[in-house]
């Protein structure tokens, strides 16, 4: 298996794992969002709560076409970065998107982008 396809597959397991964790209930629906031709991962919850509209990202992750995992949003608290390379990506290959381009200089190993 080349590494998009390995990273692609970690990535898909994670989220899918996340959402097993993150039921819908009678207010709100987990939704996972997979677009795998593009690379695109993301978990939603949309509902109603409280009279509110719930319509909130929680988790999203993108694979690039050189293989590089962008974690673009961890609304969890599960440090998806580190279940990352528990799975087997390197640390060189995943870019800590949420932060800006300067900070992430500062963190050692991961990927500035």
């Amino acid at each position: 298996m080349d590494r998009l396809s390995k990273h692609k597959t970690i990535v898909r397991r994670i989220l899918e794992e996340i959402a097993s964790i993150s039921p819908s209930d009678d207010h709100s629906e987990t939704q996972v969002i997979i677009d795998e031709e593009r690379g695109h991962y993301l978990l939603f919850s949309v509902g109603w709560g409280r009279n509110r509209r719930e319509y909130v990202p929680f988790v999203h992750l993108d694979v690039q076409p050189n293989a590089k995992v962008y974690i673009q949003h961890d609304g969890t608290d599960l440090k998806i970065a580190e279940r990352l390379v528990e799975e087997g990506i390197e640390k060189n290959q995943i870019v800590l998107a949420f932060q800006s381009p300067n900070r992430r200089k500062l963190i050692p190993d991961f990927a500035v982008s």
